[in-house]
């Protein structure tokens, strides 16, 4: 049987659907699994006015996504246990409603909850003038622009195959007259009553001119898989804190505290190690190693992986970030000058790719824990007790 395509979404032919609920009624020929789901609908009152939201149910793990918010991912669940964190900025914002330059570039920050967020495309990393590149993109915000963006094009498929797959897919053009032109396409897919999902994107230089890209994946973690104690790891080669704040933690940099009044955030860079299919395991578990939030990344797409620790009291954000990058979110010209930029042609593109796995016991903790100390047991694993130039 052939999949089902549904358009939910799309500018180009004026398409759009308001709300729709697709399950075992709507297509029995896809499943007759009562628990599927995949439900859109629009968001009302207060800063999410405007808000289009897409609940997936694949039977055991449900995922809100925002294609307003550039195809990110505001939150989820998986049987009992919540993904994502309590962020101070409680529904989706608008992004109608988001300056970007307000506070000195920062404005982002007053959108930010998701569970997984894009910093990019065009930049990402801290505010500031960057003389290099197109002048008229000189002036740099927090993170860039594409968590803002929303979709000009969503779809949903409905694939029979191997027990049956969900797939959501949205594309956004970042850019101006001018300036640079990228269009991200992102496909999310789940699998019927798996405890996993996948996302890939692909970037296109859509201008007649060169482009420069940067692109980090803000996955944010919080409760209960963040408390005290709580483990992080990571096969590498190489580590180094950000700054002379995160150069103070760089010995316990794997373990958690629990909410902590005065806590300034750390963040430390890594040059990961991957396994024989080319993928790198981050793993973040619980204190007790029961159970575990597993991000696997295409390491030869994604080479750079930053670890964001943010264990301020709930009420202000107890949250960390496992976040793999095309770079490190670091200020642009930095990273233009160590060769991490994308600079892509007219026509030219680039692909990322990583899943998201929940671990709900310990013997799946467990064997993550084991395949990672055997990665790390063959390389190097140098730790920088402070910050190096090669990476910050």
């Amino acid at each position: 049987m052939k999949p089902t395509q549904i358009l939910f979404t799309d500018v180009s032919s004026q398409t759009w659907i308001e709300k729709v609920l697709l399950n075992s009624e709507s297509h029995p020929e896809f499943s007759k699994q009562s628990e599927w789901s995949v439900d859109k609908r629009p968001l009302h009152g207060g800063p999410s006015e405007g808000v289009d939201l897409i609940e997936v149910n694949n039977g055991r793990l449900k995922l809100n996504i925002i294609p307003t918010r550039g195809m990110g991912v505001w939150n989820g669940m998986f049987d009992e246990l919540p993904l994502g964190w309590s962020s101070p900025v409680k529904a989706p914002v608008n992004p109608a409603l988001v300056n970007l330059s307000e506070r000195g570039g920062l404005g982002w920050l007053s959108g930010f909850n998701e569970l997984i967020c894009r910093c990019g495309l065009i930049s990402m990393g801290p505010p500031g003038t960057d003389a290099g590149g197109n002048p008229l993109e000189s002036e740099l915000t927090l993170h860039g622009r594409i968590a803002n963006t929303p979709a000009h094009y969503v779809s949903v498929e409905l694939d029979p195959a191997d027990g049956g797959w969900i797939r959501i897919t949205g594309r956004m053009t970042e850019g101006m007259l001018f300036g640079s032109q990228l269009q991200l396409e992102s496909t999310l897919e789940t699998q019927l009553g798996s405890e996993s999902f996948t996302i890939k994107d692909r970037v296109i230089n859509v201008g007649a001119s060169e482009a420069e890209s940067e692109l980090l994946y803000h996955i944010n973690v919080g409760a209960p898989f963040l408390e005290a104690g709580a483990q992080f790891a990571i096969p590498f080669e190489e580590m180094a804190p950000r700054d002379p704040r995160a150069a103070e933690g760089v010995t316990a940099y794997q373990t958690y505290l629990g909410p902590t009044p005065g806590y300034a955030e750390q963040a430390y860079y890594f040059k990961p190690v991957a396994d024989e299919q080319g993928l790198t395991p981050a793993l973040l578990s619980g204190r007790e190693g029961e159970i575990g939030f597993l991000v696997e990344f295409v390491q030869a797409k994604l080479p750079c992986f930053t670890l964001w620790k943010n264990t301020q009291p709930e009420a202000a954000g107890y949250v960390t970030g496992l976040e793999p990058g095309i770079n490190y979110p670091n200020f642009r010209a930095t990273e233009r000058e160590q060769g991490r930029l994308k600079v892509l042609q007219p026509g030219e593109s680039y692909e990322t790719e990583f899943k998201i796995s929940i671990l709900n016991n310990s013997d799946s903790v467990d064997a993550i824990r084991q395949k990672i100390t055997k990665l790390s047991q063959q390389s190097p694993s140098v730790v920088h007790e402070s910050p190096h130039p090669r990476f910050s």
